[in-house]
């Protein structure tokens, strides 16, 4: 069969070069603007730094078929800044030579091969970059539909559609500084602060404690509380003012005996252990030796009875220490009944602050520096009251709809009224 001309084809329709954004645009794909290729390679090399700023901005027009653009120009770019000296150099000839050769080059754009690996290179801001994910960790987080979420809700919410290196570690240390969290959710560790114990004395009555008992009923006398006076070594007591049913013959755990047989070295004499005393009269070395017997073996139960105590409470306690300049939260109560700063439940502020840490008291005592409305609260606390601040905001928290009672509780003034 005779081939047919070609000549004889009848043209149904004829697509002419399309030109989007002035790029050229045909059946071969997208190239280069042949009629500025040429002025590219008749171009001369650059005497002044007006004909380097013209020769550089023709070549940043196709700065997107050029790969690594912004690192090949850098020679001659160095060259438009202020005080620096026109010189040619053969890293700025070739550096020219070099973006004359890719710009008469007409490059050729295919598609990715998905089935293959490959690496994608951009030269997005840093700083930019950063704020755009603090503000997708706001959206995620602080926002009223967020509700302030744990670490791990805000990442497995957000990795269906998100994901940047170390991302997971990055939302911990957002959700970590948040202040509203770390103001109104509750601690989920063992309380802070390591039992310290007393000195033990070394004589009897040389050290004494007091404590009240109140909310007793009133006796006849008019007395409604007792004032309670304790030697420490001995464990005696006095009560003060009224009668009591306290018996300093009764069995101490930690002196493995009664205060009345470690005060005075013997039993007390009541119908129980009336045969066991009897009658026996100790004078001169043998009353000396027996009182030095009897406050060794008081001084051995009492360390002893503070080393068990101890273990007890600190295998349950966690060793949490401040320094000095560091600004913590301190923790408040609310009273039964009455809203914390206008709010119920799990949401109203457990901590208030922050506040600087002004003076360490002891192994696990801060004092803090308190604003002039808390002045009437003692500035001493112990450490298991605080809890550390993470990130310190330029102001502190407002506490005009807080009324702070000495005891750290509080009552907001719609209450009172």
């Amino acid at each position: 069969m005779e081939a047919k001309p070609t000549e004889r084809i009848r043209v149904v329709c004829e697509y002419p070069n399309v030109f989007p954004d002035e790029l050229p645009v045909s059946k071969g794909g997208i190239m280069v603007d042949p009629s500025k290729v040429s002025s590219v390679m008749d171009w001369k090399v650059p005497e002044v730094v007006k004909e380097v700023r013209g020769f550089l901005g023709l070549a940043g027009y196709y700065r997107r078929f050029i790969e690594s653009f912004s690192k090949i120009p850098k020679p001659m770019t160095s060259l438009l800044e202020k005080g620096v000296p026109f010189i040619r150099t053969k890293e700025r000839q070739a550096t020219f030579d070099e973006l004359k050769k890719r710009l008469t080059t007409a490059p050729v754009l295919t598609l990715p091969d998905l089935t293959k690996s490959c690496t994608v290179y951009c030269d997005a801001s840093k700083k930019d970059v950063d704020s755009i994910r603090k503000l997708i960790l706001s959206e995620a987080h602080d926002t009223a539909y967020s509700i302030h979420p744990s670490s791990t809700k805000v990442y497995h919410d957000l990795k269906e559609r998100f994901w940047w290196y170390g991302m997971k570690r990055a939302v911990a240390e957002y959700v970590a500084v948040c202040d509203t969290c770390q103001r109104v959710k509750a601690e989920y560790q063992r309380p802070a602060g390591l039992l310290q114990p007393l000195k033990i004395p070394e004589w009897k009555w040389e050290e004494i404690s007091m404590d009240f008992i109140v909310g007793l009923p009133r006796t006849q006398k008019g007395y409604n509380s007792i004032w309670v006076v304790v030697d420490r070594l001995t464990k005696v007591a006095h009560f003060i003012p009224v009668n009591t049913t306290y018996s300093g013959a009764s069995y101490q755990a930690s002196l493995k005996k009664s205060p009345v047989e470690a005060l005075y070295g013997r039993r007390c004499r009541t119908s129980l252990f009336w045969n066991q005393t009897g009658e026996k009269q100790v004078f001169g070395p043998d009353l000396i030796k027996d009182t030095e017997e009897q406050i060794n073996m008081v001084h051995e139960n009492l360390r002893v009875a503070q080393s068990r105590q101890k273990s007890y409470v600190d295998v349950r306690c966690r060793d949490l220490t401040f320094k000095v300049d560091d600004f913590v939260y301190l923790k408040v109560s609310s009273m039964r009944g009455i809203q914390r700063f206008n709010m119920k439940g799990k949401l109203a502020p457990r901590y208030i602050g922050p506040f600087r840490i002004v003076e360490r008291k002891g192994e696990v005592a801060y004092k803090l520096e308190l604003p002039s409305n808390l002045s009437g609260i003692h500035d001493v606390f112990h450490v298991s009251q605080l809890k550390k601040c993470l990130r310190v905001l330029e102001e502190q928290v407002q506490l005009e709809g807080l009324v702070v009672q000495e005891d750290l509780t509080y009552r907001t003034p719609s209450e009172d009224s």
